[in-house]
């Protein structure tokens, strides 16, 4: 037997037999990146070693098509009851409406939920909205959650009934799809005199299962006057409504007079500690009064827990500039909230969380003392730390590993830039840039995944999505999340596992052996197949150049090759 034979024996063996061990460790990922404090990693990976993602063995295992675009992260549930025996579940939730429930494994389709029912109850298209955002129709656009405990998934579809916008939120069985808990039910409300109002609203952060507690987050279609940031708490087993916020409804200046400050994050989720306290950022709008604030635009707001039918404001931080934030569009609310682990005893800081939005500046902020605002500074001395220019613009959520928290940057009028490593240092706690990548990404920004073996063998996962205009693949890079100029894989370099059309700010779920994309038309997964060879990681000199797309073209290109 040769030796290539005998290694080829060896890869087949080694990928079964892990395999066959994970099978009593299988990971769910039931909430948009991850955990409530959406880090975006998964540390119990053991299949995608950076070896077998190198290896000839990685590609493209299948594709499943769906009726709408996917902007939801693809939820896992392991060990379902479901299709008579016992399976891995992926969740797929389209913009026509639909939830799709396949075998993680296989590809095999359990069952589809649609939410309309032509022609009483349709979806909404772009047209009736008034907002080309997402192409012509708008349906589930926020990621659902699931609770494992009650095996249910929450989900929030808009759609038109008759001719009213409407939200409802459903509670379905994971097996079979079916509502439970005497669902569905229309979401409504006021706050200060305000009446929320579906139409002008858009349901885009992701859900929130905390302690019982569904919570839901709201901004606008296309900024169409008048909105609002409204956030509203469902108990997870009755499905009545507990608490409802709007962060500006006062209306302390003459220019918004009391609207806007939604809240989307691109998609990011609320985020939520130990303690049951909700963390987000909102959007351009109203700060004021300063000194007693009712109005909370580009800010990042503390709530305390659902109580007395409201959430009480813990505590916050507004940028010291947030009036020019408001006046150019500069939405401190593009990018999501990440809550970091819990830093060592010493640390000045022990208790963190990281945010950035369309204008580049990172923001450290002590969870604990949040910093308020600082009126009349040129510099928001009041937080742990703010970095000017660390990015060009986010639009999305960052993800944390082992100390270092990635993020992914572009701007959406045409700029490019790189996924960067920010790593945290001291004991007084500063983060430093560490490492980048060297290709350079255009808006959608990416919004990157992180798996490892507890603290080893970490990958970081990241989507181009630059080309959604042109209805482009979507490209599958995965990075040594140690050391971002090592690239282990880039999809460009394999059009024969070419994913479907690409969306914005789309999420990689990466769980169990595989990485699932939504897509435009599918569920794509790639995964590790048995076969042998394992090549050298790509290891490149950091450039200046931007890796970009050239719309005219069909294929992905470097710009050594675009012309």
């Amino acid at each position: 037997m040769t030796k290539s034979k005998l290694a080829t024996i060896l890869s087949v063996i080694l990928f079964w037999g892990t395999t066959v061990l994970s099978l009593h460790a299988q990971v769910s990922v039931t909430t948009y990146h991850n955990d409530n404090a959406r880090t975006g990693q998964n540390t119990n990976e053991t299949i995608l070693t950076p070896a077998a993602v190198q290896s000839s063995s990685f590609g493209q295992l299948f594709q499943l098509p769906v009726d709408g675009q996917v902007y939801a992260q693809p939820l896992i549930l392991a060990n379902v009851a479901i299709g008579g025996g016992t399976h891995n579940v992926v969740y797929v939730a389209t913009e026509h409406d639909s939830l799709y429930a396949f075998d993680a494994d296989t590809g095999t389709a359990y069952w589809q939920k649609s939410f309309i029912n032509p022609p009483a109850v349709t979806r909404a298209s772009s047209a009736q909205i008034g907002c080309g955002n997402i192409s012509h129709e708008y349906g589930i656009t926020s990621t659902p959650v699931i609770d494992p405990s009650t095996n249910t998934i929450y989900v929030v579809p808009q759609t038109v009934e008759s001719g009213v916008f409407m939200y409802r939120l459903h509670a379905l069985d994971v097996g079979t799809g079916t509502e439970k808990f005497g669902g569905p039910i229309a979401i409504a409300g006021s706050y200060g005199g305000v009446v929320f109002t579906p139409k002008q609203q858009m349901n885009r952060a992701g859900l929130l299962l905390e302690n019982g507690h569904i919570i839901l987050a709201w901004g606008s279609h296309c900024d169409h006057p008048t909105y609002y940031g409204w956030v509203m708490s469902y108990n997870a087993t009755t499905l009545a409504q507990e608490a409802i916020y709007n962060d500006d409804v006062a209306g302390t200046s003459e220019k918004n007079a009391g609207k806007n400050a939604g809240i989307w994050m691109a998609g990011g989720g609320v985020a939520a500690d130990a303690n049951g306290n909700l963390y987000l950022a909102t959007g351009n709008g109203d700060y004021g009064p300063v000194g007693q604030p009712v109005d909370f635009g580009d800010s990042i707001l503390k709530l305390s827990p659902p109580g007395n039918g409201t959430f009480a404001v813990a505590d916050w931080f507004t940028p010291h500039d947030q009036q020019t934030f408001a006046k150019i569009d500069g939405d401190l609310g593009s990018g999501g909230v990440v809550l970091l682990p819990d830093q060592p005893p010493g640390y000045t800081h022990q208790q963190l969380l990281v945010q950035m939005g369309k204008k580049g500046k990172l923001y450290l902020v002590d969870r604990n003392n949040m910093g308020h605002y600082c009126g009349g500074c040129s510099k928001d001395t009041n937080i742990v730390q703010e970095i000017v220019g660390a990015t060009i613009g986010v639009w999305g959520s960052p993800a944390y590993w082992n100390g270092s928290v990635y993020y992914g940057s572009a701007s959406d009028d045409g700029g490019t830039g790189t996924v960067k490593a920010f790593s945290l240092y001291s004991t007084v706690p500063y983060l430093k840039l560490s490492s980048q990548t060297p290709e350079m990404f255009s808006y959608s920004t990416p919004t990157p995944s992180v798996s490892s073996n507890g603290n080893s063998g970490a990958i970081l996962w990241v989507l181009d999505n630059g080309g959604f205009k042109s209805r482009l693949p979507t490209v599958l890079h995965a990075y040594d999340a140690t050391n971002l100029a090592i690239e282990f894989y880039n999809g460009d370099t394999h059009p024969e596992y070419q994913a479907g059309p690409a969306v914005k700010f789309s999420v990689p779920t990466v769980a169990n052996g595989k990485v699932y994309i939504g897509t435009r038309n599918s569920l794509t997964v790639y995964g590790i197949s048995p076969s042998a060879g394992v090549s050298s990681p790509v290891r490149r000199t950091p450039v200046r150049h931007a890796s970009r797309r050239n719309p005219s073209t069909p294929l992905h290109c470097h710009a050594s090759t675009c012309g």
